[in-house]
């Protein structure tokens, strides 16, 4: 084996880097803020001033510009896609894209073209967001331009899901996943048209299980986006026999 070093590169085997916003709130295993949860190597990148405010309504044309710094940074320490800790950061991915050197996937909401393909004609994808300030914007960035068939319920009016994402910074998380898995029941029963959930924040994957328990529908969210981007980037040999 022959390892030769790369000019500037502090550190080697990162697959993918994060851009972080600047929050103050906890990070369970299943959120991209906790690498406990997540089965590769990741690396960070902090965007300071990127509050969750920010990130709701994205109205500081200079953040555009301290993301794609961001961006580089993680490109520097050797990462081999780049992503973000909230499903908002959308608002930036063709402003990454068109600057970084490798794959660039800055939320979960980039799954909703591919989700919504694999329905029946007719059938919605049910997006449960942080905010119901999710914009159409948002959505055609995700989706290329055209966006498809869907139903989106916001958190912002639970009362610990606030507590968590947009107030305390604490977590009473029993209570937020009941919240989380009745937003997806109450989405069902309103649209029998849902026929497949996909969570915009990236607090919200701890919660999945619970959310599919509830609906039984096929669920993704922010791992389910990263596992993939991952997957493309890393490729290993397979082992077996015949």
């Amino acid at each position: 084996m022959f390892y030769k070093s790369i000019q500037g590169q502090p550190c080697y085997g990162m697959g993918v880097g994060i851009i972080l916003m600047e929050i103050d709130m906890p990070f369970p295993p299943g959120t991209p803020g906790n690498p406990s949860g997540v089965p590769f190597p990741v690396t960070y990148a902090l965007v300071k001033g990127a509050t969750h405010e920010q990130m709701v309504r994205p109205d500081d044309p200079e953040l555009a510009k301290a993301f794609v710094d961001a961006g580089w940074e993680l490109v520097r320490q050797g990462v081999r896609a780049v992503t973000g800790n909230c499903g908002f950061m959308v608002w930036y991915q063709d402003h990454l894209a068109k600057e970084l050197p490798v794959p660039v996937c800055m939320s979960s909401l980039m799954q909703l073209p591919l989700i919504s393909r694999m329905l029946k004609p007719g059938e919605k994808v049910g997006i449960i967001t942080a905010h119901s300030a999710l914009s159409e914007r948002h959505l055609e960035i995700a989706s290329g331009g055209t966006i498809p068939p869907i139903k989106v319920v916001g958190l912002e009016d639970k009362k610990y899901f606030y507590d968590l994402a947009l107030k305390k910074g604490e977590m009473e998380f029993e209570k937020v996943e009941e919240e989380v898995a009745q937003a997806a029941v109450r989405m069902v029963k309103e649209d029998d048209h849902v026929k497949a959930i996909l969570l915009e924040c990236t607090d919200l994957p701890p919660f999945a299980a619970a959310v599919q328990e509830a609906v039984n529908l096929p669920v993704y969210d922010f791992m389910t986006m990263v596992n993939f981007l991952f997957s493309g980037v890393v490729r290993n040999r397979y082992n077996g026999w015949m």
